[in-house]
């Protein structure tokens, strides 16, 4: 179902994930198996007397690439994306209504300030023009 053919307007929790952040968690995926990757190749070397681990380190090592392209392009694709009622996480209405409290409520305070009235000065006389 596209946009333009639904008769009302798309909710924003059913919209994909954006790019930026979709490619941002696939380079993650991908840093992360590819860091598995050369942990297999220095425990491969490291790790002695060799044997049948170090074969397992060796296979992990040449097919982890493959793994971590496929999970990192593919993973993010396998996620249903659902709607989700808005109306759910609203809270229900009380049962009953809530008795008035006991006590007044707290003294409310208004402050009304009215400008200060400046004195007026006495007008000066006129100067005449100097010549």
């Amino acid at each position: 179902m596209t946009v333009k053919s639904s008769s009302h307007a798309q909710s924003a929790t059913s919209l994909p994930r954006a790019p930026r952040d979709e490619a941002s968690s696939r380079s993650v995926r991908y840093l992360i198996t590819m860091g598995i990757r050369v942990l297999c190749f220095v425990l491969m070397v490291v790790i002695t007397p060799y044997g049948w681990y170090t074969w397992v380190f060796a296979a992990a090592a040449v097919l982890l690439p493959y793994i971590a392209v496929v999970v990192a392009n593919v993973g993010s694709d396998v996620r249903s994306v659902e709607a989700e009622n808005p109306e759910r996480a609203l809270p229900a209405a009380p049962e009953r209504p809530v008795a008035a409290a006991a006590e007044p409520g707290p003294t409310v305070i208004r402050l009304q300030e009215t400008p200060q009235v400046q004195p007026r000065r006495p007008e000066q006389p006129p100067r005449e023009p100097e010549a």
